[in-house]
């Protein structure tokens, strides 16, 4: 039987929770459990993807969310 594990994490917040160090922080705490390649925020006006680099222990914002082939 194959492992499934997940690809990507997206936090979803209120209108009227603005995006801050505290949300990436809150999410980037969720991944060091799951350990995904991608992580998505958004409160619905704003939205932002990163991609995981653990070689270099860093991230990338991506300019667009990935289609889910290229995940």
């Amino acid at each position: 039987a194959s492992v499934q594990r997940p690809l990507m994490i997206i936090e979803y917040k209120a209108p009227t929770v603005p995006l801050t160090q505290h949300v990436f922080t809150q999410i980037s705490s969720y991944n060091l459990l799951l350990h995904v390649d991608h992580l998505i925020v958004s409160n619905g006006l704003q939205h932002y993807c990163l991609r995981m680099d653990y070689d270099h222990q860093s991230y990338q914002f991506l300019p667009t969310i990935p289609p889910y082939s290229e995940l």
